[in-house]
Formats: C-alpha cells, sequence, structure tokens
C-alpha cells in the first residue's frame, strides 16, 4: 500500500512540475510574441477589452486616434467607431494611467480635476457633451484631437472655488 501512495505522490508532483513547465513556457511564448514589432502596440498586459479593440481596429470597426498633449507629445488611442467622448475619455485614462505605471508605478491622477480644468478639441470645436458621437465631430480614423485648458464663461453662472471661499469667508465675519 505505501508503494502506491508513493506513486500517486510522485503523479501528483510531476503533474504540478509539468504544470508550471508548461505556464513557463506559455508565458515565455506570450512575452516573445509581445516583442515582435508588428505587436507593438498590444500592451504588456492585454485585457480581453484591450485585444478586442485591437482586432476591431484591424477589422475597421475601430479607429486610432491621436491625443496631442500640452506639452507637444501625443497618445495614441483606440476606440470603436460608434464611441462617443466618454468613451474615448475613458480609453486616454486607461492609457495614460498604463503609461505612468509602466515608468514610475503607483501613481494617482485624479481625472476629476484634469476634466475640470481641461477640455478635448477637434478642429476648433470642443467636446463637452460626454453622450455625443465621436463621428458627429467628424472624428474619424488617424484623426487627432489635441487638450485645451477649459475655462467656464461668467455667463454659466458657476463661480470659481476661490470665489466662493472668500464669500463663504466673509460670512463667517460678519457674524
Amino acid at each position: 500500500m505505501e508503494s502506491s501512495t508513493t506513486g500517486e505522490d510522485n503523479f501528483n508532483v510531476e503533474g504540478y512540475n509539468s504544470n508550471n513547465i508548461k505556464k513557463a513556457r506559455l508565458n515565455s511564448t506570450l512575452a516573445a510574441l509581445l516583442e515582435d514589432p508588428i505587436l507593438a502596440d498590444v500592451p504588456k498586459k492585454p485585457s480581453l477589452s484591450d485585444v478586442d479593440t485591437l482586432i476591431s481596429l484591424e477589422l475597421g470597426s475601430a479607429m486610432r486616434i491621436s491625443v496631442l498633449k500640452l506639452d507637444g507629445t501625443s497618445i495614441d488611442v483606440a476606440v470603436l467607431n460608434i464611441a462617443t467622448v466618454k468613451d474615448l475619455k475613458l480609453a486616454i485614462k486607461q492609457k495614460v494611467n498604463e503609461m505612468e505605471q509602466s515608468k514610475m508605478g503607483h501613481r494617482h491622477i485624479s481625472w476629476k480635476h484634469v476634466w475640470g480644468n481641461f477640455c478635448l478639441l477637434y478642429h476648433n470645436e470642443k467636446l463637452h457633451d460626454d453622450k455625443a458621437a465621436l463621428q458627429g465631430f467628424g472624428i474619424r480614423n488617424n484623426s487627432k484631437v489635441q487638450f485645451v485648458p477649459y475655462v467656464v464663461s461668467k455667463n454659466a453662472g458657476r463661480h470659481s472655488k476661490r470665489r466662493k471661499h472668500r464669500f463663504f469667508h466673509g460670512l463667517n465675519k460678519r457674524a
């Protein structure tokens, strides 16, 4: 009986080792594929949605958009042809967070602050409405969109935080 249990233990250990060997081979093959220049646009740790978007891009049902940042550099994002402004913002957020992770490790970017102070511009038209389709603005494959500072007009009825602070600060002094 002891010999049969020893044989089963060896089988489990061998099975475990063969699984590790298979995983190591798969990881090395995947790493070699991702270093291929043809697959340069695939992220290092691709999710299913990333791969789906890249396949759609190859099939023509997605578009690549260049986003020009304020420092003059640009990033490329891929979104579906039926994407909205919100989808583009999410793709930019994902791409920038991925780039920051690979360069600097964990770093938090306040996207509420970014979208509160900057907006996207395409052919002198600001992309304000998150629900609007990109194709409605004329954005197609290989279009260039840029970040611009977003200043709320005085007619919009919103005050800056500084004015609110001064307003409430003045009320406290009178009391």
